[in-house]
């Protein structure tokens, strides 16, 4: 399991819906680095007067490198972070994320082109192949 829920989350989830503030609560101890991470971009985002704001350093070991990768891959966790944060997320290898303004995936023009198929391809170098 990515996440540690509380006896006291998973009982809730068990009986019913779930707070989402509780369960980003949950994302936020359970995945530190992916959080931090993406809070940061966040609040990048919201003090520049960019279109995106993205992080381009890898992961300081595999074990942050797995948090950013769970937290990405589930669509409840990505999902609920966007809401938290009001923003729209992409990504790219295994560390490349970016924050988006809201409305981002729908007007297509940046973040159409930072998620096509090229931008991709061009954003490969050899350290990334076992990412």
């Amino acid at each position: 399991m990515s996440l540690d829920v509380s006896p006291e989350l998973l009982a809730e989830a068990e009986s019913g819906d779930i707070r989402e503030e509780d369960f980003v609560a949950t994302v936020r101890t359970s995945l530190p680095y992916a959080y931090d991470l993406i809070a940061s971009l966040a609040a990048e985002l919201d003090s520049v007067d960019a279109e995106f704001a993205d992080n381009q350093t890898p992961p300081p070991s595999e074990s942050e490198r797995g948090q950013l990768l769970r937290a990405l891959a589930s669509d409840a966790i990505r999902g609920s972070l966007e809401r938290h944060f009001a923003i729209e997320l992409a990504f790219q290898n295994c560390h490349r994320v970016a924050a988006f303004r809201p409305g981002a995936r729908t007007t297509g023009g940046t973040y159409g082109r930072f998620t096509s198929p090229r931008s991709q391809v061009l954003n490969q170098s050899p350290e990334f192949r076992d990412c």
